[in-house]
């Protein structure tokens, strides 16, 4: 009897083990969850001197959205402080996003950079970044350093698409080929701002010769009001297209109240001036902003003076508004663009402007005023904004005419 419950239980032990052999494990198919991304090491603070409401912010808003995509930075990497005046309060934002922790710290504005200069002082372990300012190399701090985007070479694009519709303009008898004057709206008699209306000059002068331009400044990066009025008043004294260096959409207005064409700065202008509006001139800020905000990830250093443009991806036009500009417009921006990228052509190419009747070869020679400028020509050229990263073109060229109210 032993013997039999012995077999049994025998038996019984075979028949579990084959049921356990036979048994399928659910969990080596259950999949794992993945690991949570985890997000680079770094905290940004951002000082701008506007808010989304004012294009040049808003683009550099476009630029800090786009490098946390870019990077896997998570909301609560970045701190973002706008309307930050030109004045202590620059410095003072600073200082507080350094006691949040940012370990990259950059501002937006040319008259942030003394304020900015003084926080870097005293945070040697983080790094400042400032655009459009020009005093990082002088500085001797290691931890600060200027950017800029080579916006020239998309003004010398924008202003090749409103030389084409001066052209139209003229064939079709709207206009003669003596009124054929362009106006811009200015912010600032800076070199910024110079470098940038002449570039748009010489585009638009490289397709319709003998084209003109008054310049009317308003005193303010953002003045909407103010932008309207200069603009209008510009119409009022023969232009036939207004352009920009202006952060509102107040030109665009206006020339679309007077049913003038026109060129807009840092955002697409045809939701504003769908009848005007051919393109606009604007700049990427996410290139420069993923590389230093990278470099930092990395333990890299970063560029002292760093400015790309066309070929970088760092400056575009926007979209061409097909039913204003003229026909052949796109072909035409292609090519240029081509040439522009391929070191081809050169935006301030000493051949297509004079000063007073003379070269600036002439003059540097010629007169101690321009010696100053005999570093930046080389090749043929103006060498611009390779010195350091900000504009330095402040030379006033035959053809522009800067008003006073």
């Amino acid at each position: 009897m032993k013997r039999f419950l012995g077999l049994v239980l025998a038996m019984l032990m075979v028949l579990g083990l084959l049921a356990g052999c036979g048994k399928k494990d659910n969990t080596a198919d259950t999949p794992k969850p993945e690991p949570e991304a985890t997000a680079p090491s770094v905290k940004v603070g951002v000082i701008y001197i506007g808010d989304e409401n004012e294009g040049y912010t808003g683009a550099h808003m476009a630029g800090i959205d786009a490098m946390m995509k870019n990077l896997g930075l998570k909301e609560d990497q970045v701190i973002e402080k706008t309307n930050i005046k030109e004045d202590e309060s620059a410095y003072d934002a600073a200082v507080d996003l350094a006691e949040q922790g940012a370990n990259v710290i950059i501002a937006n504005s040319f008259g942030h950079e003394d304020y900015i200069i003084q926080a870097a002082k005293e945070y040697p372990d983080i790094q400042f970044l400032h655009d459009t300012g020009f005093k990082a190399k002088s500085s001797g701090l290691a931890n600060m350093h200027n950017a800029f985007n080579a916006i020239y070479e998309a003004r010398y694009v924008a202003g090749v698409v409103a030389g084409l519709k001066i052209n139209e303009m003229i064939e079709s008898g709207k206009i003669t080929k003596d009124k054929a004057k362009i106006g811009y709206v200015g912010a600032y008699p800076f070199a910024e701002v110079v470098s940038g209306y002449t570039s748009f000059y010489l585009g638009a002068k490289s397709v319709s010769p003998t084209v003109t331009m008054d310049v009317q400044y308003t005193n303010s990066w953002s003045d909407m009001a103010g932008e309207k009025e200069v603009a209008t008043q510009l119409i009022a004294n023969g232009a036939v297209l207004i352009s920009q260096h202006a952060d509102t959409t107040g030109a665009p207005t206006a020339a679309e109240a007077k049913g003038v064409p026109c060129v807009g700065y840092n955002v697409d202008m045809i939701s504003v001036a769908p009848n005007s509006a051919l393109t606009s001139a604007a700049m990427n800020w996410s290139a420069y902003y993923t590389y230093a905000v990278k470099s930092v990830i990395d333990g890299k250093p970063i560029d002292t003076d760093w400015c790309q443009g066309l070929k970088d991806g760092a400056v575009a036009i926007t979209a061409l508004n097909d039913k204003v500009v003229a026909k052949g417009t796109s072909e035409k921006v292609k090519e240029v663009e081509d040439t522009i990228k391929t070191g081809t052509l050169h935006v301030f190419d000493t051949k297509t402007f004079t000063i007073g009747g003379k070269s600036i070869e002439e003059l540097i020679k010629s007169d101690t005023n321009y010696a100053k400028y005999a570093d930046y020509i080389k090749d043929g050229y103006f060498h611009e904004s390779e010195l350091i990263a900000a504009p330095a073109f402040d030379l006033r060229i035959d053809g522009i005419k800067e008003l006073t109210k």
